[in-house]
């Protein structure tokens, strides 16, 4: 495969945040469904070098010193043989496995594919959590902004209350203004307090995903706003190199097709070569000398000749796992290829409707201010102050939501592409 234009590591490093960098890099080290994931990543290698055992002559060494006794009614007993006799044996076996069949050959296989996939759904896994991470720091950032929004919004009403009320003392307004004006008011408080509300609750989950009690974790507004990346338009050409679980489900797909080449293997007869060579005597005393060597060494071969179709049956069970993790694998790639065209999609028709509601922003600032001076020179009610600055906040905080969303629309591409790009992609 060609080289991998995607960034391997620090792709939030594309945000150009310094908590945000510190915050990623404590996944690693810290959370703790990551760690779990490890450790299933090195159950599985475990397992793997129990399969390449098998490459190698099984050596072993033992001694056995035992007394023993004979029946007084065995079979056969000749006269003067004892009835109490030691037996003492110092010696060793080796044997191996001839693979002709190619069974632990594909064991092996088929044991180092599920390891690799094993590290594609770590790194899967991995990705998750960052992604996450990510994407809730983006929206604390937004709540961030949120909230220095509200709070110029309440400001900013609560003089126009003060102002409605005084006109009203001076007789000018009516009491209908004043109660709308202290409505606003009321209303963009309540606003604040939501968006302060949601801003903890996303500061909480910060917190379990670099596992630190929420009691304990804090972290300083600020009104900076986050960069969105650009694009390359590469990005589905080279999206299988990248994605783990497509990996993961290619990994498991060959590993099934080794499984089918060992139920194959049981078809044929097992031999194995073996030997065994050691010291045997009736005591201890002149154990180790040349009239005490017993040695056996030859060729085994175990073939089942009939076993009610059990072979059949892991055959026909090999063959449908394949189908399921050949068409496992398709799903993936898939899903893949979708995911990243939503992405883009996403990223190209928020960038329209971000620039659409930029100037809806604009505009409602406007009539905001002209509303306002007409109130004030008497030439307008207060209703349409109302409307007017109520559309206006809405545009702001809808340009902010917009905003964030691109933004997370980026880093929903960057988990469909499995990583992030270089600038050169």
């Amino acid at each position: 495969m060609p080289d991998s234009p995607a960034l391997t590591g620090d792709w939030w490093k594309l945000y150009g945040d310094a908590t945000l960098d510190k915050l990623e890099t404590r996944i690693e080290t810290d959370n703790p469904t990551l760690a779990g994931a490890l450790g299933r990543y090195d159950e599985a290698r475990g397992y793997q070098t129990q399969a390449r055992a098998a490459l190698y002559p099984r050596i072993g060494v033992g001694a056995d010193i035992t007394a023993n006794r004979q029946s007084d009614n065995r079979p056969l007993r000749g006269n003067g043989e004892p009835d109490l006799y030691p037996v003492d044996t110092v010696g060793g076996d080796a044997s191996y496995e001839l693979d002709l069949w190619g069974r632990v050959r594909n064991s092996v296989a088929a044991g180092k594919a599920q390891v690799q996939a094993g590290a594609d759904d770590l790194a899967a896994i991995r990705l998750s959590l960052e992604c996450r991470l990510a994407s809730s720091y983006v929206t604390l950032r937004e709540m961030d902004q949120q909230a220095a929004l509200m709070k110029e919004t309440v400001d900013a009403f609560a003089q126009a209350d003060v102002m409605t009320r005084k006109r009203f003392d001076a007789g000018i307004s009516t009491g209908i203004e004043t109660a709308q004006s202290g409505a606003q008011l009321s209303e963009a408080q309540a606003q604040l307090s939501d968006v302060e509300n949601s801003r903890a609750l996303t500061e909480h989950a910060i917190a379990s995903l670099v596992a630190t009690p929420a009691s304990s974790f804090s972290l300083a507004a600020a009104q900076a706003l986050l960069p969105i990346p650009d694009v390359p338009v590469t990005l589905p050409s080279v999206l299988v190199q990248h994605r783990p679980d497509v990996a993961a489900a290619e990994r498991r797909m060959y590993a099934a097709n080794r499984g089918i080449g060992i139920a194959k293997a049981a078809f044929f007869p097992a031999i194995t070569l073996g030997g065994q060579a050691g010291f045997q005597n009736a005591g201890l005393p002149g154990l180790l000398t040349a009239q005490n060597i017993l040695w056996s060494v030859g060729p085994g071969a175990a073939l089942s000749l009939f076993d009610g179709g059990r072979r059949r049956g892991r055959m026909a069970v090999a063959r449908a796992t394949w189908s399921q993790a050949t068409a496992d694998y398709r799903v993936e790639v898939l899903k893949a290829f979708r995911q990243v065209e939503d992405g883009l999609s996403r990223l190209h028709h928020l960038g329209d409707e971000q620039t659409a509601e930029d100037r809806a922003v604009q505009q409602a600032g406007e009539a905001e201010r002209l509303s306002l001076d007409r109130y004030e020179r008497g030439a307008s009610n207060y209703l349409v102050v109302v409307m007017t600055q109520t559309a206006a906040l809405r545009a702001r905080r809808q340009a902010l939501a917009l905003r964030t969303e691109r933004l997370q629309a980026s880093i929903d591409l960057i988990r469909a592409i499995g990583g992030g790009w270089s600038p050169h992609a």
